[in-house]
C-alpha cells in the first residue's frame, strides 16, 4: 500500500522556521518526482515546490523561493521542506503528493497525497 505521511507542522511565530516531513512507504522515491502543496480553507491549493528524487533538480513558487528549501533523503525515503523566515501568509495545511506520471511545474495532479500536516504562523 502506497502511504505519504506529513510531519513537522506546528504553530511558529513571525520569522520562525518549520521543517516539514515527508516519508513515503510502499514505493520507492528514487524513481518519483514529489510535490508539496498547501492549501487554505476556501482558497485554491498552491504549488510550493517540488523535487526530482532521484537527481535533486527543485522548482519553487514565487512565494517560497528563497525562503524554503525542498531536499530528499534517498535512504529514508523521505522528501523535506525547510521553511524560513515564515509570514502569517504561509499558514495551512502543507500536503506532499507524489506517482508515476507527475513532474515537476506540471499542472497534472498528483494521485497518491499525504494527510497533510498544519503550519500557523502568528503574526
Amino acid at each position: 500500500q502506497v502511504q505519504l505521511v506529513e510531519s513537522g507542522g506546528g504553530l511558529v511565530h513571525t520569522g520562525g522556521s518549520l521543517t516539514l516531513s515527508c516519508a513515503a512507504s510502499g514505493i520507492n522515491l528514487n524513481i518519483y518526482r514529489v510535490g508539496w502543496f498547501r492549501q487554505v480553507p476556501g482558497k485554491e491549493r498552491e504549488g510550493v515546490s517540488c523535487i526530482n528524487v532521484n537527481d535533486g533538480r527543485a522548482t519553487y513558487a514565487d512565494s517560497a523561493r528563497g525562503r524554503f528549501t525542498i531536499s530528499r533523503d534517498k535512504t529514508k525515503n523521505t522528501v523535506y521542506l525547510q521553511m524560513s523566515d515564515l509570514k502569517p501568509e504561509d499558514t495551512a495545511v502543507y500536503y506532499c503528493a507524489t506517482d508515476l506520471l507527475f513532474v515537476c511545474g506540471s499542472r497534472r495532479t498528483p494521485e497518491v497525497w499525504g494527510q497533510g500536516t498544519l503550519v500557523t504562523v502568528s503574526s
